[in-house]
C-alpha cells in the first residue's frame, strides 16, 4: 500500500506510530492538504509579499492571493481545521486534535501564510474557541459566525505595557459596570492582529473586582467592537525589526470605552477562566506550526549544502563534518519535539487542555528553542544571504524568538513543570524506602551483612 504523502514531509516512522489513530476523513483531508499547500500556497508565498506596499497604505492592504487562496481551500473543505467537533459539536469539523497536529505541521512549512488561508491562524483561533466554549448565542451570532466563516478577524488583548503581564493577576486594564454598559480603561501592546483592516472585534482581559480575595477571580473578558469609540492604535509594534503588517502587534490605548453589558463573556470573574481555556490549546497549535517550520528549515539547509555551485576550501558544503553534525542534530531533535507534540494533542483528546497542562507546558518551551536552533544552523549555512530579505529565514527565526515569550514566557512554563516535579518527591522517597526495605530483607536471608 502506497504510503500517506504526509510522511515524505515530516517522519515517516512518526507517522507509521500514529496513522491508526487517524479516520478515514483525517488522512484524506490531510493528503488534499499537502497538495494544497505545495501546489498552490508555496508558489505564492512570494507573490504575497510583493502584494504587501512598501509605504503606509500596507496597513490598510488586504493582501489579494491571500483572499483567493482562502476562497480555494474552503471550496476544498480546508477549513476552520483546529476546532475539533469532539469538544465543539455545533461548530466544529469532525478532527481530532492529534490529526489536527499533523496538519498544523505542513501549515507551518509556509509560515502564517499556511494557516492564514485555511482560517486557522492566530490570534483568531484562540478568540472562535473562546466565543465557541464561553460566548452566548448572541456573541456567537454576532462575532464568532463571521470568524468561522473568514470574513472578518479579531485580537486579543491581554499583555499591558508598564506591567509585568506574563503574571495575568498584575493585569491593570479597569473594567467595570456603569448602569447597562461595560467600561474599559487600559493601555495593552503587543496585540496581535489589531492592525488588520479587516479585524473588527477585540476581546479584553482586565480587571473588574480587584478587591476579590481571590487573585483569580478578579478578572473579566469584555467583547469590544475595533471601532468603538475610545479605543486608540497608538502604534504598531516592532519584532525584531519586523512589523508584521497588516496584522501588526499594535499598542493600544482603551480611554473610556464604553460596551453593552452582553458583551461580557461569560460571567464577571470569569477571566482567568477563559484565559487558561484559551491559552492551552493555543500554545500547543504553535508548538505544532514550529515543528513544520523546523522540517522546512532543515529542508531548505539540506538543498544548500548539496548546491554544487557552493564550495568552501575545495570542498562541497556537505563535505564539511560540521556540516553533516548539523544535519544529524536537526534531525534528531526535530524528531524529539514531534514526539512531544504529538503526546500533547494526543492528551487533549482524551483529558481536554486541563488534563494536559504537563504536556503542553513541555512543548511549549522545548519546541520554539529547538526550531530556533534548526533555523539558526541553516542561516550558517547561507552566510550572509541567511540574514537578508533574499530568504524568509530571518523572519521565521524572529517569529520563532517570539513565542519564547508569547502565551507565556518560557521561565513560566519551567517553572510550572519544575514544580509540578517536585510534588512527586514524597511519592518517589516512600518507594525509595520500600525498595531499601526489601533490600534489607534479603540481604539477611541470605546471611550476607548489609555494608
Amino acid at each position: 500500500m502506497a504510503s500517506h504523502p504526509v510522511a515524505e514531509l515530516t517522519s515517516s516512522s512518526s507517522w507509521a506510530m500514529i496513522e491508526d489513530k487517524f479516520s478515514p476523513y483525517a488522512k484524506e483531508t490531510l493528503a488534499k492538504l499537502v497538495t494544497f499547500l505545495e501546489e498552490e500556497v508555496r508558489p505564492a508565498e512570494r507573490l504575497a509579499k510583493a502584494q504587501l506596499p512598501n509605504d503606509a497604505t500596507r496597513w490598510q492592504t488586504v493582501i489579494p492571493i491571500i483572499e483567493e487562496l482562502k476562497a480555494k481551500a474552503r471550496k476544498l473543505g480546508l477549513w476552520n481545521l483546529f476546532l475539533s467537533k469532539a469538544h465543539y459539536p455545533e461548530h466544529g469539523v469532525p478532527l481530532t486534535n492529534l490529526e489536527y497536529a499533523v496538519m498544523a505541521e505542513i501549515m507551518g512549512r509556509s509560515g502564517h501564510m499556511g494557516s492564514e488561508v485555511t482560517n486557522c491562524s492566530a490570534p483568531d483561533t484562540g478568540n472562535m474557541e473562546v466565543l465557541a466554549r464561553y460566548g452566548n448565542a448572541e456573541q456567537q451570532n454576532k462575532w464568532l459566525t463571521p470568524l468561522l466563516n473568514g470574513e472578518i478577524r479579531s485580537a486579543f488583548a491581554m499583555t499591558e505595557r508598564f506591567v509585568a503581564s506574563s503574571d495575568a493577576t498584575n493585569i491593570r486594564t479597569s473594567i467595570r459596570q456603569e448602569g447597562d454598559e461595560i467600561v474599559i480603561n487600559g493601555h495593552k501592546w503587543y496585540i496581535s492582529g489589531a492592525g488588520d483592516p479587516r479585524t473588527k472585534v477585540h476581546l479584553v482581559l482586565g480587571k473588574s473586582d480587584p478587591n476579590n480575595s481571590s487573585t483569580y477571580k478578579q478578572q473579566s473578558v469584555v467583547i469590544v467592537p475595533a471601532d468603538a469609540p475610545g479605543v486608540k492604535v497608538v502604534r504598531h509594534m516592532m519584532v525584531l525589526g519586523y512589523d508584521d503588517a497588516p496584522e501588526g502587534h499594535s499598542e493600544i490605548i482603551y480611554d473610556n470605552v464604553r460596551v453593552p453589558l452582553g458583551n461580557l463573556v461569560l460571567g464577571w470573574g470569569k477571566g482567568f477562566e477563559i484565559i487558561q481555556g484559551r491559552l492551552g490549546p493555543g500554545r500547543i497549535h504553535h508548538c505544532m506550526r514550529s515543528i513544520g517550520a523546523a522540517q522546512m528549515a532543515l529542508d531548505t539547509m539540506i538543498q544548500r549544502v548539496t548546491d554544487p555551485t557552493r564550495k568552501t576550501f575545495g570542498k562541497f558544503l556537505y563535505e564539511h563534518g560540521t556540516v553533516v553534525a548539523d544535519i544529524a542534530k536537526s534531525r534528531a531533535e526535530i524528531e524529539s519535539a514531534r514526539l512531544l507534540v504529538l503526546s500533547a494533542a494526543l492528551q487533549i483528546d482524551k483529558l481536554k487542555a486541563k488534563g494536559a497542562m504537563k504536556e503542553i507546558a513541555i512543548a511549549k518551551f522545548v519546541v520554539p528553542s529547538m526550531a530556533l536552533q534548526v533555523v539558526d544552523r541553516t542561516m550558517q549555512a547561507f552566510g550572509a544571504e541567511g540574514l537578508s530579505q533574499d530568504q524568509d529565514l530571518a523572519f521565521v527565526y524572529a517569529n520563532l524568538r517570539t513565542l519564547r515569550i508569547a502565551d507565556g514566557p518560557d521561565a513560566v512554563h519551567i517553572q510550572q513543570v519544575g514544580q509540578r516535579e517536585l510534588k512527586r518527591a514524597p511519592g518517589l522517597a516512600k518507594r525509595t524506602a520500600e525498595v531499601k526495605k526489601r533490600e534489607a530483607e534479603l540481604f539477611a536471608r541470605h546471611g550476607v551483612s548489609l555494608l
